[in-house]
């Protein structure tokens, strides 16, 4: 899966999406642009969802916090449920992890979503408590970047 940015076509086709039963509350109610802050997801040139980082993910009540992304996405409706979320999510992590360098990610998930959940356990998200907004209980789910070590200068012998 690639990220790149959004196209205008992108938000007309993001903008079109409709979940159904509970998810609907991921339906897209303002207008996604590149100048909003949101990326394109594609796969095979096809546009399978978008992301967001920083202030367009965070939820109502949220807070930014030194050296913490926020992270935001919404996967194509008639893709849900198909095994795609760990690699979908998975890309939007590490296309995050080289553009902003956070030392930690910060997902707000709705608590009965599940699968979303799930994906983010697998992914290495740990729970850290729930943030009551006015769209439902988020679960707080964080965990940290890989670190980035120099390449040694010179081998170590044993003993030193």
């Amino acid at each position: 899966m690639n990220i790149r940015p959004l196209t205008e076509t992108d938000a007309e086709a993001v903008a079109t999406w409709r979940y159904p039963g509970r998810y609907q509350t991921y339906d897209v109610s303002e207008v996604v642009t590149s100048e909003a802050g949101f990326w394109a997801v594609e796969h095979e040139a096809t546009l399978v969802g978008y992301c967001c980082f920083g202030h367009e993910a965070r939820v109502p009540g949220a807070v930014e916090e030194a050296g913490i992304l926020d992270i935001g996405y919404g996967m194509r409706p008639d893709l849900m449920g198909q095994g795609l979320g760990r690699e979908f999510v998975g890309a939007i992590l590490d296309f995050a992890i080289r553009r902003f360098s956070p030392s930690r990610l910060r997902l707000l998930i709705l608590d009965w979503n599940d699968r979303s959940r799930k994906i983010a356990v697998a992914l290495g998200f740990e729970s850290e408590g729930v943030r009551r907004s006015t769209e439902g209980d988020f679960l707080i789910m964080t965990r940290a970047t890989p670190e980035r070590h120099p390449a040694p200068t010179s081998p170590l012998k044993p003993g030193e």
